[in-house]
C-alpha cells in the first residue's frame, strides 16, 4: 500500500502539534460549489512526526515506518505501520492524503484542479460579498493556540515595482515604479518564511512577470510549500511561465479585466492592445487548468459595461469579484480618485446587483449583525497579526497600499525581528477600535469595516485614525437600503 499527502494540502509542524490545511483561507475559491473545501485538522505531538514524513511522492508503508521508528526508537516497525495504517486512514477520509494499490493509483488520486470539472453555475458570480466563509479560520486557530501572540502566516512581496500598465486608478504613482528585488533578498525571505512557518505568499508588482526570474522564484515557492498568489495582467504570459504554474498546485492566478469592450479596457490601463493579451492569456491558463480569479474594479469608465466582464466570467466558470473600493494613493496624493464612483453612481449599482441577486440586501443585513458583537477593545484588522508586506527595495509595510508607512527594511534588519519588535508594528497592533472613538459610536458601524491604510492614503499626512467619510457615507447607503427592504416587507405581510 502507498501513501502521500494531496499536492493542495500544506502542512507546517509546530513540534507540540501538527496543522494541516487545504488552503481554504489562502488559496482561490475554485468557485465550483463542490464542496471542495476540506477544513483544517490539528494532529497531536506524535501525528505531526507520521505527517512530516509523508511527502507528495508515493511511498510504503514499509519505506514510511522505517523513517517514523526513527522518531520513536523505542517502539517496534509492525507496532507504527498498524498506527500509520489507521491514522493515514482517518487523514484520507478527511480529503488530506490519498493511498492506493500501486504508484500509478496513488498519483491519479490526487486529482488537480480542472475547470472542465466544475458544475456550471446558475447566478452571474459572486460580487461585493462572499457569504460562505469557514467556522474557524486558521488565524483564529493560531491565535488560540498562541494565545493571542501575532504569527504571521500570510505574506504580500512586491518583486517589482515596474509595471507595463498604467491604470488610471493604481494606488502607487507610476513614477515610483522603478526597481526589481534582488534575487538573494527574495530567496533570503523564503528562508526566513520557512523558519516562521508563513503558510501563504502573494507574488505582485508593478508586473511581477516583468522580474526576469520570475519562473525561478516560483519554483522556489513550490520547493518551500508555500501557497502562492500572483497578481499579474498576464499580458507577458509565456509557455513557460503556464508550464511552471501547473506545477504548483497550491498556486493561482488573479488578473484584473475592466471591460469586454477593449477600447474601455486599454483606456483603463492606458496600454493599447492589453486587452486582447490579457483576455487570450487568462483564457490560455484555462486550457491548462491553472485556477485563476478575475478582478473587475467598477469605476467610472466601466461603470456602464462590468456586467459583460460578468456574464463573460459565468460562462467561462470563473470566480470574479467586482468592487468599487478604491483607495488613494501611496503618496497621499489622490489623482487616481477621480476615476471612483460618486456615492450616487454606487447607488445605482447596488441596486442593480439587487436586481441581479436579490438575496443581496439580505445577505449584508446578516453581515451587519455578526459586526454588531464587536467591541472597543477588539483589533482593527489583520495588518501586522497575521499579515505585512514587503517591497521591491526591502520595505516592510502594513498592507497592500500602505508604503508610505514603513515598519522596518529586511535588508537591514530579519522579518521576524521586524514582525517581534518593530516600533511601528508594535503600535499598530496596540489600536483598538475604540481608537476611532467616531466609528464606536456611529449609528452605521454595523454596515463597514474600519479599514487604516483607506484613511491614511487620502489624508495629507497620511493619519490612519482620521477617518474617511467617503466610507463612512457608503454604509449609510446600506443601511438606508437595507431599512427600506424591511420597510417594504413588513408593508407588504400587512
Amino acid at each position: 500500500m502507498y501513501f502521500k499527502q494531496k499536492s493542495s494540502i500544506i502542512f507546517r509542524n509546530y513540534e507540540s502539534f501538527g496543522y494541516i490545511t487545504d488552503n481554504r483561507n489562502f488559496g482561490y475559491k475554485k468557485a465550483d460549489n463542490n464542496g471542495n473545501d476540506i477544513g483544517d485538522k490539528i494532529v497531536s505531538q506524535s501525528g505531526a512526526v507520521f505527517l512530516s514524513v509523508l511527502g507528495t511522492e508515493p511511498q510504503t508503508l514499509d519505506e514510511i515506518a522505517k523513517q517514523i521508528n526513527m522518531h520513536f526508537t523505542n517502539a517496534d516497525v509492525e507496532t507504527i505501520k498498524n498506527d500509520a495504517r489507521e491514522f493515514y486512514s482517518i487523514l484520507e477520509q478527511d480529503g488530506f492524503i490519498v493511498s492506493g494499490e500501486t504508484l500509478q493509483e496513488c498519483d491519479e488520486k490526487d486529482s488537480r484542479f480542472s475547470y472542465r470539472n466544475l458544475k456550471p453555475k446558475n447566478e452571474i458570480n459572486t460580487c461585493y460579498y462572499n457569504a460562505k466563509s469557514p467556522e474557524k479560520t486558521t488565524q483564529e486557530f493560531l491565535d488560540e493556540y498562541f494565545q493571542d501572540e501575532p504569527q504571521l502566516t500570510n505574506l504580500h512581496i512586491e518583486i517589482t515595482s515596474k509595471c507595463n500598465e498604467r491604470c488610471v486608478h493604481c494606488y502607487i504613482p507610476h513614477e515610483n515604479k522603478v526597481n526589481h528585488i534582488k534575487t538573494d533578498l527574495f530567496y533570503s525571505i523564503l528562508e526566513q518564511c520557512k523558519e516562521m512557518k508563513v503558510l501563504h505568499l502573494t507574488l505582485t508588482g508593478g508586473e511581477p512577470m516583468l522580474h526576469k526570474n520570475f519562473v525561478d522564484f516560483l519554483k522556489k515557492c513550490k520547493d518551500y510549500n508555500l501557497s502562492v498568489n500572483v497578481l499579474s495582467n498576464l499580458t507577458l504570459l509565456t509557455g513557460e511561465i503556464i508550464e511552471e504554474m501547473k506545477a504548483n498546485r497550491l498556486l493561482g492566478v488573479q488578473v484584473s479585466l475592466y471591460s469586454m469592450d477593449s477600447k474601455i479596457h486599454d483606456t483603463i490601463t492606458q496600454t493599447k492592445g492589453s486587452f486582447e493579451k490579457t483576455k487570450n492569456a487568462i483564457l490560455k491558463l484555462k486550457e491548462n487548468d491553472v485556477p485563476l480569479q478575475i478582478s473587475c474594479p467598477i469605476i467610472k469608465p466601466n461603470k456602464n459595461c462590468y456586467k459583460d466582464v460578468l456574464k463573460w466570467a459565468k460562462i467561462h466558470n470563473f470566480h470574479i469579484g467586482c468592487d468599487y473600493i478604491i483607495i488613494g494613493r501611496c503618496d497621499y496624493t489622490t489623482q487616481n480618485l477621480r476615476s471612483r464612483l460618486s456615492i450616487n453612481d454606487i447607488k445605482e449599482v447596488i441596486n442593480e446587483k439587487i436586481v441581479d441577486e436579490p438575496r443581496f440586501l439580505e445577505l449584508m443585513e446578516k453581515e451587519s449583525e455578526k459586526k454588531k458583537n464587536i467591541t472597543p477593545d477588539d483589533i482593527v484588522c489583520s495588518v501586522c497579526h497575521s499579515s505585512i508586506c514587503i517591497a521591491d527595495n526591502g520595505n516592510v509595510y502594513p498592507c497592500a497600499g500602505w508604503q508610505g508607512y514603513v515598519v522596518g527594511n529586511v535588508n537591514e534588519t530579519s522579518l521576524k525581528t521586524i514582525w517581534d519588535n518593530s516600533k511601528n508594528v508594535q503600535y499598530l497592533r496596540g489600536l483598538r477600535k475604540r481608537d476611532f472613538p467616531k466609528c464606536i459610536e456611529c449609528f452605521e458601524k454595523d454596515y463597514c469595516t474600519m479599514c487604516m491604510v483607506r484613511n491614511a492614503n487620502e489624508h495629507p499626512l497620511g493619519n490612519p485614525l482620521e477617518v474617511n467619510e467617503f466610507f463612512c457615507n457608503i454604509a449609510k447607503l446600506y443601511k438606508e437600503m437595507i431599512l427600506n427592504r424591511n420597510k417594504t416587507i413588513i408593508f407588504q405581510g400587512n
